[in-house]
């Protein structure tokens, strides 16, 4: 559902005046190039509006201009979340994480995709 309103919204973009769009795991059960086409729409679109992405991919988390770090724990029955803006490095361990490891493998592979986003 959420890449049908992806769909709409680079369609309607130039006639909608919605400042911010919300997506929940609009990668879920898309890979490889497919998902790098919409990382790449979400980029676009992010430069008439607010975009905000629930994400478990590191290929769209490393295109945003921001990367927030939402984490849950139980404490005493209760559920406590925090939210926190990573830094440039803390991404960078996050993004390598996001890839399976913190090995210098993935760090360098969370470097690239970093590269290559802000490259562009």
């Amino acid at each position: 559902m959420s890449r049908i309103m992806l769909a709409l919204k680079v369609i309607l973009a130039k006639v909608d005046s919605i400042n911010t769009l919300i997506f929940d795991e609009i990668d879920a059960g898309i890979g490889g190039n497919i998902l790098v086409k919409v990382a790449d729409t979400l980029s676009s679109l992010a430069t008439d509006c607010q975009v905000i992405c629930v994400t478990h991919s590191p290929q769209i988390a490393s295109c945003a201009h921001k990367h927030w770090l939402i984490s849950k724990k139980i404490i005493e029955n209760k559920t406590i979340t925090d939210i926190n803006e990573l830094a440039e490095n803390e991404r960078i361990d996050e993004l390598a994480r996001m890839l399976g490891g913190s090995d210098q493998v993935t760090k360098s592979h969370a470097l690239e995709l970093r590269k290559k986003v802000i490259s562009k």
